[in-house]
């Protein structure tokens, strides 16, 4: 009888899980089709407000839901949104065309922050899958655990059960991305302090891609060419 209930907790689980996410992915689905339905009838601006909510409200968005967002932004002459939209995009598809729009867009010969090594893809794709990741390592663990119980206590599996804490731990924890933000203000200064009284590294239009460390009351802390340097914080919005 344990083991039957033992067996029904986790089938429970796994049934909730699927349909919490089904039931998410169908909400966001007729959104989508919504806003593509109304994008094709070129009702712009109404696709965008659905596209707006998906984006920041259910924390979703697809390559080409980016590019129809920017798309609608550049016709509205909403040029710093429609960067930041090719600039998500960038995330997910680093195509070399992108940097040349974003310097088309916003009037530079050259832009900082979209060279992308192998590694940072890979970790990237890593990152983009974490709750999948930390799910699957999660149930993995409840089933070592089960086995470990009625197994007698194996060390076998206890060492099993101990390396899947580990990686579920390091994977809710740590499997993040660095926060990136796109230079919005023009001209932005970048500053070696975080105050006006420090030195100015560099002037620099919108359209740079940076990472950011973390906020110093109006600040961004970021690297800037390997070094440490600031931004005032309405100075860039975050990707």
């Amino acid at each position: 009888m344990q083991n039957f209930n033992q067996f029904f907790l986790i089938k429970f689980t796994l049934f909730t899980f699927v349909m919490f996410q089904s039931f998410n992915c169908q909400a966001n689905k007729q959104s989508l089709q919504k806003a593509d339905s109304l994008f094709s009838s070129k009702n712009y601006q109404e696709a965008l407000l659905i596209y707006k909510d998906i984006l920041h409200e259910d924390q979703a968005y697809s390559p080409s839901m980016l590019l129809k967002m920017a798309f609608i932004s550049e016709g509205m002459g909403d040029f710093p949104n429609t960067t930041l939209y090719l600039s998500k995009y960038y995330d997910l598809k680093p195509n070399p065309q992108i940097p040349e729009k974003i310097k088309e867009l916003t009037n530079q010969d050259s832009l900082s922050g979209y060279t992308v090594s192998d590694q940072e893809r890979f970790f990237s794709i890593l990152t983009d899958h974490k709750q999948l990741i930390t799910s699957v390592l999660g149930l993995f663990l409840v089933f070592s655990l089960i086995a470990f119980v009625m197994r007698g206590f194996s060390k076998e599996l206890f060492a099993t059960s101990m390396l899947l804490v580990i990686l579920v731990f390091v994977s809710n924890n740590f499997l993040e991305k660095p926060e990136t933000g796109i230079v919005t203000g023009n001209p932005s200064l970048i500053m070696s302090q975080p105050t006006a009284g420090g030195n100015l590294i560099r002037q620099i239009g919108p359209g740079h891609r940076v990472i950011i460390d973390s906020s110093v009351d109006i600040w961004y802390r970021i690297k800037w060419n390997d070094q440490t340097a600031f931004v005032k914080i309405d100075q860039i919005s975050k990707i």
